[in-house]
């Protein structure tokens, strides 16, 4: 279960740092084969008239018509679409999710790995209770094809067909998932979340006794011996209340109790092979013990709700956020007799911990000096292996300022065209130079005292994964990118 950035905060975020906070206009013709041999998983699109927007776009034979007034989907993203790391064997990305999968074993929890990234925005937004107007919803944040149909921007978009399905007492579901966001070592436009929950029923359970149900799975449930900081109550009746319509206090403890044991044992595996790697690697590897503490947190579809972080390499990480499931989520999917817990955490992020990838542009690189170094982990997920860096090429950094168009605004949300947003640069700059940009980021900002008008900075960071770039060939993008800035976003140059 995760949640958009707006009014709420995420469950799960890319970035990888100490307790931080865890996105051109298509061509006529794009067809994209993913690398990993996935027969028949091609995006791409059929040209419309006299326009950039296509007619139609099939990704992964999923076809549907394009609103010329909507699509916002670059050929960059289309491309990720096709490539479903979490599934590439011997991938970091697909070796995590291996390892935190075998946490939650199956039959009691069913994996959901091969949804499909188009979906409706009544998956996405209406089934979840997105107000009409949350600025998760606005074109500058989502990837539309038309006003109903876009790329999922969290796995929750399949929550209430997974619930309503009750094909087990608990399910995992991991995908890809699209966002328009920020360019830089921890930001990529597509990313990959995992999202469980494990539910009871109580037409089911001996005397319709959920909590005593629950607390005889807890005692089932391995213990660890890591510490554990929690010292909030299991609830509080203004910060983190119980829902009390549905849930009794003995239910709710019970299975915040349950959760917690869960996501522990979870975290403490994905972290001992973190360090049993690291060990490997470098025999001087100091070894400071695991700690683990519990947050109080909010999210719009769990209460209580609970943020973990770990104290990992000298800081506290904020991993995963969880909590008892919003009983209107069960009523709507017809499940009424059922409660239970749901969590979500970023893949991706963790990768970069288990690893030590520092850029998250390696993911998708097809680099053979990247995806070799994993040969033969994900049959062997006690072999994890730290990433080798290869030779790191020198930086292009390149700055360009301008003048925002009179009426433009830099705020969040709107589905205008019209309206600058910060993410409309992030695009633009990823749409022409791709995977070579490497940062992009607000320097300076000003406005002038006597005509109001706003200017920004921003400076641009041009790094291949793969070669030093010529001055040349920087010269090149930077100069594509100031022309696009003038003709796409109407800026005036300084």
């Amino acid at each position: 279960m995760v949640c958009r950035v707006g009014a709420a905060r995420l469950f799960t975020r890319a970035a990888v740092s100490s307790k931080l906070p865890l996105s051109r206009y298509a061509s006529l013709v794009l067809a994209c084969i993913c690398s990993s041999n996935e027969a028949g998983h091609i995006a791409h699109f059929q040209s419309g008239a006299a326009t950039k927007t296509p007619s139609t776009v099939t990704i992964r034979g999923h076809t549907c018509q394009a609103d010329p007034d909507w699509f916002n989907i670059p050929d960059n993203v289309l491309d990720s679409a096709t490539r479903r790391l979490h599934l590439q064997k011997d991938h970091p990305v697909c070796i995590t999710r291996q390892i935190i999968q075998a946490n939650f074993p199956t039959p009691t929890f069913k994996y959901h790995n091969d949804f499909s990234p188009v979906v409706t925005t009544r998956q996405n937004f209406d089934s979840l209770g997105f107000p009409a107007d949350h600025p998760g919803r606005a074109r500058s944040d989502t990837y539309y094809i038309n006003d109903t149909t876009l790329l999922r921007t969290h796995t929750s978009a399949h929550q209430a067909e997974t619930f309503s399905a009750n094909e087990s007492d608990g399910y995992l579901i991991s995908a890809d998932v699209y966002r328009r966001d920020a360019i830089d070592r921890s930001h990529y436009p597509a990313f990959h979340q995992m999202e469980g929950a494990r539910h009871w029923d109580r037409d089911r359970v001996p005397g319709g006794d959920v909590a005593a149900a629950v607390l005889r799975d807890l005692e089932a449930l391995p213990k660890h011996n890591v510490v554990v900081e929690d010292p909030n109550p299991p609830w509080h009746a203004e910060r983190n209340p119980v829902q009390e319509e549905h849930h009794s206090n003995a239910e709710a403890e019970a299975i915040g109790a349950h959760l917690k044991r869960s996501l522990e044992n979870m975290v403490v595996d994905v972290f001992s092979r973190a360090k049993a790697a690291a060990k490997r690697a470098d025999p001087n590897f100091v070894d400071e013990p695991l700690k683990m503490r519990w947050v109080e947190a909010y999210f719009p579809f769990t209460s209580p709700s609970w943020e973990l972080e770990v104290y990992y390499a000298g800081d506290w990480l904020e991993v995963l956020g969880c909590g008892v499931v919003k009983q209107d989520l069960f009523i709507n999917a017809g499940v009424s007799s059922q409660l239970g817990w749901a969590f979500g955490i970023g893949i991706d992020r963790i990768a970069m911990l288990l690893f030590k990838v520092p850029d998250i542009r390696l993911f998708w690189s097809r680099d053979d000096r990247f995806i070799s170094q994993f040969t033969g982990v994900s049959d062997n997920l006690d072999k994890l292996k730290l990433f080798t860096p290869f030779s790191k090429y020198p930086p292009s950094p390149r700055d360009v300022s301008f003048w925002l168009r009179s009426s433009s605004s830099s705020a969040a949300g709107g589905n205008t065209k019209n309206a600058f947003h910060e993410n409309d640069i992030m695009e633009l700059v990823r749409n022409i130079a791709g995977d070579v940009v490497e940062d992009v980021r607000l320097i300076d900002e000003f406005t002038h005292p006597k005509t109001g008008r706003k200017s920004m900075a921003y400076r641009i960071v041009y790094r291949s994964l793969e070669r030093t770039l010529t001055t040349e060939e920087a010269n090149k993008y930077h100069n594509d990118v100031r022309e696009a800035l003038v003709n796409e976003l109407g800026v005036e140059l300084r």
